[in-house]
């Protein structure tokens, strides 16, 4: 079966390109703006415009908008455009897991490198590589809780969206742990005999109440509780960069730098109630061989899968579009041609003399 799916590879050059298109129609429009003032200082309007009737406007707009659309066209090939063209169906086997990861500013801080949250993602895809068969949703939570990815199999999505995963994404601070396990439960289908888990990636530091009340209700609906925990017991401040990139650290309210840590008590008093397995990450090591062997006890059942095959470059066709509009652009001169000159002040001629006859 056949379909099609459309993607950039590199977003960022789009909002960069798009920042940068927005400040050449702001310089054209401004130096346009200054060439008007400085005709009207010449003199008569309609006098200047004799003087210099060669020169064009229609064709300097022209041949600037023509500009414009060939660099739009190479900033969007230079985002890699590419279509998934195949999608293949099979029928595989496996168990539903869904990833709660926490987005809280605590994530930042830097005890295991580069960071908390950096090294969640990176286990994560190290996680996916491991999945077969098994349809894998994810769950970013820091004050709230929010659905990023639906149970799916299409892991190629999955790394997409941990790969744009931030603590930018969830306004309301705090680790609402509680919020999150509440929501994988509604996100599950318990329709299905598919074994159920789920995995918390967390540094522990839960500032809501109800997160052992919802790992036990998880665990009678059939749902298992793993946590992943994100530092060090001993703690790391919380960096955070001003406007300049300048470096500093969180500050309470007395002007004292914030020390975040793990809280390894709390994360292991959920999986002892979840009826899982704590592993501490670290810099070498995020525990994923003890947690992938867990997942792999879990109940299978078979169902159909929708994949796409591949991602085809489609950057060729934009570069080539922009390179004809290149071209075309060294064919409209500022000036008028001599010939369209001559023929103007033909005319005129040729109108004047009628006027004495």
């Amino acid at each position: 079966m056949d379909a099609a799916r459309f993607i950039f590879a590199d977003k960022n050059i789009l909002i960069y390109g798009g920042i940068m298109l927005i400040l050449l129609i702001f310089i054209f429009w401004i130096g346009n703006l200054i060439l008007r003032q400085k005709r009207k200082k010449l003199g008569d309007a309609h006098v200047v415009s004799k003087i210099i009737s060669g020169r064009s406007s229609f064709r300097l707009i022209s041949a600037f908008m023509v500009l414009v659309l060939a660099y739009s066209l190479i900033v969007v090939g230079q985002a890699r455009p590419q279509f998934g063209s195949k999608l293949q169906e099979s029928e595989q086997e496996g168990s539903d897991l869904i990833i709660a990861l926490d987005v809280s500013n605590s994530m930042n801080a830097e005890d295991i490198k580069p960071n908390r949250l950096e090294r969640a993602k990176l286990a994560i895809l190290k996680l996916l590589d491991k999945l077969k068969g098994d349809r894998i949703g994810i769950i970013i939570f820091a004050g709230d809780a929010y659905v990023q990815l639906p149970l799916t199999n299409d892991y190629g999505a999955a790394r997409m969206f941990i790969a744009n995963v931030s603590t930018n994404l969830v306004g309301k601070q705090g680790t609402a742990i509680g919020a999150a396990i509440d929501l994988a439960i509604k996100s599950f289908n318990f329709e299905t005999k598919a074994g159920k888990a789920l995995v918390i990636i967390t540094d522990g530091e839960n500032h809501e109440e109800g997160a052992i009340e919802s790992a036990k209700e998880a665990v009678k609906l059939g749902i298992t509780v793993h946590t992943i925990g994100m530092g060090r017991p001993e703690g790391s401040p919380i960096p955070v960069y001003n406007k300049y990139g300048q470096k500093d650290y969180r500050k309470d309210k007395d002007g004292r730098v914030v020390v975040s840590k793990l809280n390894e008590n709390m994360l292991v008093q959920l999986t002892n109630v979840g009826k899982g397995v704590y592993v501490r990450a670290s810099t070498t090591n995020s525990g994923l061989k003890a947690l992938y062997d867990e997942i792999q006890k879990l109940d299978k059942q078979k169902f159909e899968s929708k994949q796409f095959a591949e991602y085809n470059e489609q950057f060729q066709y934009f570069f080539a579009i922009a390179l004809l509009l290149l071209m075309l652009e060294m064919f409209i001169l500022p000036r008028k041609p001599k010939r369209l000159e001559n023929f103007s002040l033909f005319k005129t001629n040729f109108i004047k003399s009628k006027k004495k006859a």
